[in-house]
């Protein structure tokens, strides 16, 4: 397992930390603060108006576009969700992304703007899940919209209101602002009447953009309007033989072949997906939506059809998907999840994962649990740089991007790799004991003054415990090895005082070189395998430092004896 480790040492970072300006609060963990009660300093927003962040980038689109409707309308925002499943990582993924881009625009501008949630509970369900009880009484009401077939679990008015009150439970755990929509109260209640009309007077224009995309059979029978069964409940996938744009009606072709005619108001019928996609857009003025990669094609399919019924595509970009360890996209059907968001949150703090998913999203990356100690740790530079840094390089400095005005004025002096490697070679999940080693370490350092700290104490015993521990495999150190380790032993017992992170890092190479370890590298190395049972570890003097001269000795000691093979 890699191990990550930033260069630097207490002193500075508290120094550096002091600079903070002193209208942060306190941390909390998943806090997010709602920027509009945080007035935009006026040389902010000029800089930011040449920030090159990604978010910026994509909010500069937005402001051309408002610019261009002359007004200071509202920019809305949306994420879109399929309740048939639970809320995952891509979920949490496309909605702090687009927070972001939020974030960014409200710096730029002071149009008001708002972010829809927007579930699409009114779809038929396809098939039965499988991660849930009462299967077989779901399965009896395949077909029909998820906000009208019994909850499985219970507790819920349908299976789409458990599912929304899920997303709603997910969102606000992280502290997202947002406006939750369900498409099932939005095609009801007539807010998508005249985007459906839209849609209708122009439909030969919507199937001369879809067809194309079909096969032959699918062509013969496609319509972009569903209707919904007066007499099961169903959502139809039926022929409609007459589009009624003066009556606002259709007349499709029942299954028993005999033709009906129903109104596409208030409910009665919704819309194919990608049809229903434009048509929402259009019907909430959405400006902004970002999505995955594996929907270029639908995303343009969607804004050729906004415009053939008078609306306008939202900005947005189409972000890359996530790999498994192997370098596999990862499905769901191809069952190669091997992270959720609670297994993170279980080993990292939720900034981390914002972190991560702040970094590079038109790449492709790799997700699985071996990402998380780096996630943490660039987490953990972002804010010891930002105190330090001027106003151009903050606003692409992916805490601002995250915490917006209020980034935590925290030090965090230890890195998440070298807490590991701390619970490793002391060989204890006792945080009292690990604190022990960090009030050393940062003489006035505690779990109440350091509460992200303390936070990543109990994840790295967490994390040590089910990845790193069972991965350990010890060696014996060679001849050569063994006559160096002895030396390294024997020149930190003559150390009179607690030498520094760079003194004791100037040791340990003297060491190598006049052991003639060659390239010097394969030094480290023997100390990774040797004392911590691993290929990679920390930059050694800081670890020696946090861990102890005392302690480090006691180690080597254990490693030439066998005492940890």
């Amino acid at each position: 397992m890699a191990s990550f480790m930033t260069n630097k040492g207490p002193s500075k970072v508290l120094a550096l930390r002091a600079l903070q300006y002193q209208d942060a609060p306190p941390y909390k963990e998943g806090a997010q603060s709602a920027d509009r009660n945080m007035p935009v300093d006026p040389n902010v927003r000029a800089l930011a108006h040449e920030a090159k962040s990604w978010p910026f980038e994509e909010a500069r689109k937005l402001l051309a576009r408002a610019s261009a409707a002359g007004s200071k309308r509202e920019i809305v925002f949306e994420t879109g969700y399929g309740p048939s499943g639970l809320p995952h990582l891509g979920t949490f993924g496309e909605v702090a992304r687009t927070t972001m881009v939020r974030r960014a625009f409200e710096t730029l501008s002071d149009a008001p703007t708002r972010l829809i949630a927007f579930s699409d509970d009114m779809d038929g369900l396809r098939k039965v899940p499988g991660n849930i009880p009462n299967k077989d009484m779901v399965a009896q009401h395949i077909g029909k919209p998820l906000t009208t077939i019994p909850d499985p679990f219970g507790e819920f008015e349908s299976f789409g209101h458990h599912n929304n009150a899920r997303l709603r439970s997910f969102l606000d755990r992280f502290g997202f602002q947002y406006e939750f929509l369900s498409a099932t109260d939005c095609y009801r209640e007539g807010r998508f009447d005249k985007a459906l009309q839209a849609v209708l007077e122009n439909h030969q224009k919507v199937l001369d953009i879809v067809l194309p995309t079909l096969g032959s059979e699918r062509r013969a029978t496609y319509s972009p309007f569903l209707p919904l069964c007066p007499d099961t409940g169903r959502v139809l996938q039926v022929p409609v033989k007459e589009y009624r744009a003066d009556s606002g009606t259709i007349v499709y072709e029942r299954e028993d072949g005999k033709l009906i005619e129903t109104t596409i108001a208030g409910g009665k019928c919704k819309l194919q997906w990608k049809a229903d996609w434009a048509m929402r857009w259009l019907a909430l003025g959405v400006d902004y939506e970002m999505a995955g990669k594996d929907l270029i094609d639908s995303v343009t399919l969607s804004s050729q059809i906004v415009k053939a019924i008078g609306g306008t595509p939202p900005e947005g970009f189409n972000y890359e998907l996530f790999l498994d360890e192997l370098g596999a996209k990862i499905s769901k059907t191809k069952g190669n999840e091997s992270i959720t968001v609670d297994s993170w949150l279980k080993y990292a703090p939720q900034e981390s994962l914002q972190t991560y998913m702040f970094q590079s999203p038109r790449k492709a990356k790799r997700l699985y649990f071996d990402v998380i100690p780096k996630a943490v740790d660039d987490y953990i530079a972002g804010l010891d740089a930002y105190p330090a840094q001027a106003w151009p390089e903050r606003l692409g400095n992916p805490v601002w991007h995250i915490h917006g005005s209020l980034v935590p004025q925290e030090s965090i002096p230890i890195s998440f790799a070298m807490l590991l490697n701390l619970v490793s070679a002391s060989n204890s999940v006792d945080r009292s004991v690990l604190w022990g080693f960090i009030k050393a370490y940062v003489p006035g350092a505690a779990p109440a003054s350091h509460p992200i700290l303390d936070g990543l104490v109990d994840r790295a015993i967490a994390y040590y415990d089910d990845f790193v521990k069972p991965a350990k495999k010890f060696r014996a150190p060679t001849d050569k090895e063994r006559a160096a380790l002895s030396e390294l032993k024997q020149r930190l017992s003559h150390e009179t005082v607690r030498a520094d992170a760079e003194l004791l890092q100037s040791l340990v190479f003297a060491v190598g070189k006049e052991h003639a370890f060659e390239p010097l590298r394969d030094w480290f190395t023997a100390i990774y395998e040797v004392l911590l049972g691993q290929s990679q570890g920390p930059r050694f003097g800081s670890f020696m430092a946090l861990y102890g001269v005392g302690q480090t000795c006691a180690l080597i000691d254990r490693a030439l004896s066998g005492e940890l093979l």
